[in-house]
């Protein structure tokens, strides 16, 4: 079936076609390695993810980039505050990204740029930009000559003044125009710097992910991703200066922006004091958890951010687990998970993650009452589409929070609680059983057996 996306360029949902089918080309744009990042940072690399997912199903080679931003003035600041280098930043917060998306269920890009590994792609675009016009330098500063391009705002939308205020532009009195944006800047001794025709230097923030998406993708792409805040004026610039630096080539043929995530309808920011570090939720609440709220409401609206809405995340998982583990002992058919025709249906429609859900909970209910294997296959092979139950169900239900779980003691109190019963010594039971609640842990006699699960806090 065909995939429709909307297009933030065009402003409407438009039939996917890409520019070669051999080789669909998408970039999102990834951290600034500075400091752990927050749930809301979250929400574009899931949502893409499961956007890779389904063009994986399509296209026999998808090549999705998700670069690495690892060298910048909030870098260069908390380097300083630290007396190191910022590769010491930069390689922590890399490595703690990467292991807070794995643990979302995020299957890694195919590629990774960083940007100080793409310094000389980057001189390369700023020559090119100002060789055939649309860049000048001033003051050992290259910089955009906004005026040089006239469809400058056609993706925000915004007219010049407009665009000068929301980006709080800095009005330097070398710019020709205060909304000339820079490629290069010059680097005192205590910063960062790599040698330029303009001299000792660094990059400005927008040519970094032009050059690196034009040297691994190609100079015009297929999707371009990223956080509706990303929109202007990041997404804005990387237009111009790729589209100016390629002979006006066209940058991105769609541009998708997932919608921002709030708290109590407040954008999440650090002097609101509202920030959610997804390295900290990860220790509170199931990762997979976390995964599910991300993709509850429709990509390109906000999502609000609750205790609530995680607490529902969290059963509507136990609902589904439990079928998984009442089935259990259902072996699956042979050959490869079914991709249920419903949820692909759904996840084709611009990505419409809500109906997407509501056709798994349709399946989890059907698994339930059929309780036949192509009926669990079904349910396996929905999630599967969303990075959804996949892990073992007992697994989930043994889950630990803050703290770890001694599995093996609890198996062992479960023992001594059947041998106490057998030998209908039932307050030995009973004490075990107030035991294992107070240790939060929850036990249900069954056909098979006693199974115990931790309890929500």
């Amino acid at each position: 079936m065909p995939i429709s996306l909307y297009n933030s360029l065009t402003r409407r949902t438009e039939a996917f076609a890409p520019l070669d089918p051999a080789r669909v080309t998408m970039y999102l744009c990834g951290p600034t390695v500075y400091n752990y990042v927050h749930i809301g940072n979250a929400r574009g690399p899931v949502v893409f993810d499961v956007l890779a997912r389904l063009l994986r199903r399509h296209y026999p080679h998808v090549v999705y980039a998700r670069n690495i931003t690892d060298v910048d003035d909030k870098i260069n600041a908390a380097a300083l505050a630290q007396g190191v280098a910022i590769g010491t930043i930069t390689e922590r917060f890399t490595a703690a990204y990467r292991e807070d998306m794995a643990a979302l269920g995020i299957a890694p890009p195919d590629i990774e740029p960083h940007a100080t590994a793409h310094i000389g792609e980057i001189i390369t675009m700023i020559e090119a930009l100002i060789a055939n016009g649309h860049a000048y330098v001033a003051e050992g500063h290259a910089l955009f000559d906004v005026a040089a391009y006239a469809d400058y705002g056609k993706l925000s939308g915004r007219d010049t003044e407009d665009m000068i205020a929301g980006a709080r532009v800095e009005v330097a009195p070398y710019k020709k125009n205060p909304a000339d944006f820079v490629l290069w800047k010059p680097s005192t001794p205590e910063l960062p710097g790599w040698d330029s025709p303009w001299g000792r230097g660094r990059p400005g923030w927008h040519i970094e992910c032009s050059a690196m998406s034009a040297a691994h993708l190609g100079e015009t792409i297929d999707i371009h991703a990223g956080g509706v805040d990303l929109q202007f004026p990041h997404h804005e610039n990387e237009i111009a200066q790729s589209t100016c630096a390629h002979g006006g080539k066209v940058f991105a043929r769609w541009w998708m922006h997932n919608g921002m995530l709030t708290f109590g309808g407040a954008k999440m920011s650090k002097s609101l004091g509202n920030v959610l570090l997804v390295h900290e939720l990860l220790k509170l609440h199931p990762p997979e958890a976390l995964r599910l709220l991300l993709l509850r409401g429709h990509y390109r609206q906000p999502l609000d951010w609750s205790e609530g809405a995680i607490g529902q995340a969290v059963n509507t998982l136990d609902g589904w687990y439990r079928v998984l583990r009442d089935m259990a002992a259902v072996e699956l058919p042979a050959g490869a998970l079914p991709v249920p025709a419903r949820m692909e249906a759904a996840l084709c429609d611009d990505l419409n993650t809500p109906q997407a859900l509501a056709e798994l909970s349709v399946l989890a209910d059907a698994a339930r009452q059929s309780g036949t294997a192509e009926a669990k296959a079904a349910l396996l092979g929905g999630g599967a589409l969303l990075g959804l139950l996949q892990q073992d169900a007992e697994a989930w239900f043994k889950r630990g929070g803050e703290q770890a779980i001694d599995a093996a003691h609890i198996d062992a109190l479960l023992e001594e609680r059947r041998v106490a019963r057998a030998a209908r010594d039932f307050k030995r039971a009973d004490a075990i059983r107030d035991e294992l609640a107070a240790m939060n842990i929850e036990i249900e006699d069954g056909a098979q057996g006693t199974r115990w699960s931790v309890l929500k806090s």
